[in-house]
């Protein structure tokens, strides 16, 4: 009798812990970047190439700070080591309080697929429920919706919903909860959003565009919603031209233009009310990389202009604009030149202070994607751009894809990834502070389960 009560006893213990193993997500010894390729190999290299862990603008936000937690939480593409392109949906933090990272953990093995299209965006509400948004493509390959099982914590996540999502920027809106932007592939890629509270359910589903092919960046301020696209001509992804904006103070209900004219959605002509700049006609292609407000609550959107594109020295060096608003008038600066269409950066701006950080200057790989990373200043609200430090040097790979958190911290202010552009190669993941004159490398592996980032700068 003892016998079987001991067995009873075993296998109880036995489930016990492997519910709780279970109900644990795994994580992973180290912060292993995911290295991809883009398009034909050509003779100044690939349409994009290298580490695409923090890829791409369109996904966003993936980091945010939380003050109660003081936490910057942080999602990312990652893989299972530097020789597979194994794309893992990755999340984790930096503690203000003894800077340090734990274990990275994995939230979804997306089980062989290797493009970072797939790449999550993060948001938090209100109860301090982290929640992950994981890109899909078509309704082969759904867009998947998690939360974690308890507050400002990354151990264990629940899947919640399975959605048709593209490119998810999930925005938490307080008490009205999440308004989503994010995109589906039928008339091309068409632009979308819809609002909801419990992450289940998404009511008021409206297509914001269908002209044959856009992306988007949005943002929210002050409870306003906006978003930021262009077009594709004849549906072509690869050509990226006109700006466009539209806004809604009402949880996406109704929009307007930036001077609050309404507009009638979904866009479907090309010339329209929400258009900012017609680029098509000057032959230019647009390609957006971040946006802020300023201190009136005007958007500030960071912009690539070029050509055409393709890489290599034919094609002519990239123009990084600025494009902010002033007196009612849209207003165009330029801030500097780079090599690449894909050479993303952020954009940052308090009071008459706006800062660009991004990989503006030349790397190891001259005509790949990134280079290394400075920042720039403009002390009169984007009129005139310098620049002020090198916040990378010596670079033995590309640095890519900036991205500054939500609400980000003088100490964890911007972070990027790295990654040869020529060949497969190990992606490391950095950041640094508001300054930029300090730069820490997140660890490859880890034995511990929490460690200091290395200092490289």
């Amino acid at each position: 009798m003892l016998r079987k009560i001991l067995l009873v006893i075993l296998l109880l213990l036995f489930f016990t812990s492997s519910f709780v193993l279970y109900s644990q997500n795994p994580r992973i010894d180290g912060y292993k970047g995911i290295w991809y390729s883009s398009g034909p190999n050509t003779k100044y290299g690939y349409k994009f190439s290298g580490g695409v862990s923090t890829f791409a603008s369109r996904h966003r936000p993936i980091a945010i700070y939380s003050p109660k937690a003081r936490k910057t939480f942080f999602v990312y593409g990652g893989t299972t080591n530097a020789e597979e392109q194994h794309l893992l949906i990755m999340i984790s933090y930096f503690d203000h309080r003894t800077h340090m990272v734990p274990k990275p953990v994995i939230v979804y093995d997306k089980m062989g697929v290797k493009e970072p299209y797939d790449n999550a965006s993060l948001s938090i509400d209100d109860e301090g429920i982290l929640w992950v948004f994981v890109s899909g493509y078509l309704r082969t390959r759904p867009g998947m919706i998690f939360r974690s099982t308890k507050p400002y914590s990354i151990d264990a996540f629940e899947m919640v919903r399975e959605i048709e999502m593209i490119s998810p920027q999930p925005w938490w809106i307080g008490s009205e909860g999440f308004l989503m932007f994010y995109s589906k592939l039928s008339k091309g890629l068409e632009l979308w959003c819809a609002s909801g509270t419990d992450g289940k359910s998404w009511a008021d589903e409206q297509r914001l565009a269908s002209m044959g092919g856009s992306m988007q960046i949005s943002d929210v301020c002050q409870g306003r919603i906006v978003t930021v696209f262009n077009y594709f001509p004849k549906g072509d992804i690869d050509r990226q031209t006109n700006l466009y904006f539209l806004q809604s103070d009402d949880m996406g209900k109704t929009w307007k233009t930036v001077d609050g004219k309404p507009v009638r959605i979904p866009l479907v002509d090309v010339e329209n009310d929400a258009m900012i700049r017609n680029y098509e006609k000057d032959g230019k292609e647009v390609y957006l990389s971040d946006m802020d407000f300023d201190s009136e609550g005007n958007p500030v959107i960071l912009v690539i202009i070029s050509g055409n594109p393709y890489p290599g020295p034919g094609t002519g060096l990239k123009d990084w604009f600025v494009i902010s608003r002033k007196d009612g008038e849209w207003v165009f600066n330029k801030v500097c030149e780079s090599t690449h269409n894909f050479d993303r950066g952020s954009i940052h701006v308090e009071g008459s202070d706006w800062k660009v950080i991004g990989p503006t200057e030349p790397g190891p790989q001259k005509f790949g994607t990134g280079g290394e990373i400075a920042l720039w200043i403009s002390r009169n609200r984007g009129a005139e751009w310098q620049k002020v430090t090198d916040v990378t040097i010596n670079s033995i790979n590309n640095n890519s894809f900036v991205r500054h958190p939500l609400n980000a911290q003088k100490d964890f202010f911007a972070l990027w990834t790295d990654g040869n552009a020529n060949e497969l190669s190990k992606s490391y993941i950095y950041f640094t502070n508001e300054k930029c004159d300090k730069v820490w490398m997140l660890p490859y592996d880890m034995k511990e389960d929490f460690r200091k980032p290395v200092r490289i700068r």
